[in-house]
C-alpha cells in the first residue's frame, strides 16, 4: 500500500534541491543543456516554476509513503490548470528515492493521485518524459498514459 501525504515544509527544501537537481541531469542527457551551466540554469527554471515554495498556489506537493505511518519514500508534486472549462493536472516532478526504487511504489503513488484529483475537477493528467528515461515511459504506458505530441529540436551551431 502506497499512500500520499501533504509535504511538510521540512521535506520542501529537500525536496526544491533534488527537483533541481533531477532537472538539470535529465536536461544534460538530453543533450538539451550543457553540463557547465545546467544546474544555474535548473535553478533558475524550478524557482519560476514554484516561485512562493510549498505555498505556490495550485501546486499540490505531497510526500509518498509505504503507509499511513511509514518513512517518505519519495515525494510528487502536480499542478492545476483550467482551459475552456476543462480543469487538468500537471505532474510537475515525481521521486522515488534510490533504495525504494523497483517495488512498485511509484506505480501506487500515481494510482493513489486520481482520487486526490477527482474531487479538485480535475479530468486528465498529464507529465513531461525526457526520452532518455525508458524506464518511465514504461511505468506510463503501462498505467494508460499516452503519448500526446512530440517536441523535436534540432541544436544549431557547434
Amino acid at each position: 500500500m502506497t499512500i500520499l501525504s501533504p509535504m511538510r515544509p521540512e521535506t520542501y527544501d529537500a525536496f526544491f534541491e533534488s527537483t533541481i537537481r533531477l532537472n538539470a541531469q535529465d536536461n544534460v542527457a538530453s543533450e538539451n543543456w550543457p553540463a557547465e551551466s545546467a544546474m544555474e540554469r535548473s535553478r533558475a527554471e524550478i524557482e519560476l516554476l514554484f516561485p512562493q515554495g510549498i505555498a505556490t498556489p495550485s501546486c499540490h506537493f505531497y510526500e509518498i509513503k509505504p503507509a499511513a505511518d511509514g518513512p517518505t519514500i519519495g515525494t510528487i508534486c502536480f499542478g492545476v490548470t483550467e482551459q475552456g472549462g476543462t480543469r487538468s493536472a500537471f505532474v510537475c516532478q515525481v521521486e522515488i528515492y534510490p533504495e525504494w526504487r523497483r517495488q512498485g511504489h511509484a506505480s501506487r503513488a500515481f494510482q493513489a493521485l486520481e482520487p486526490i484529483l477527482a474531487p479538485l475537477g480535475v479530468t486528465s493528467i498529464g507529465l513531461h518524459v525526457f526520452r532518455h528515461n525508458e524506464a518511465a515511459q514504461g511505468l506510463y504506458a503501462k498505467l494508460g498514459y499516452n503519448v500526446f505530441g512530440l517536441n523535436l529540436v534540432k541544436q544549431l551551431g557547434a
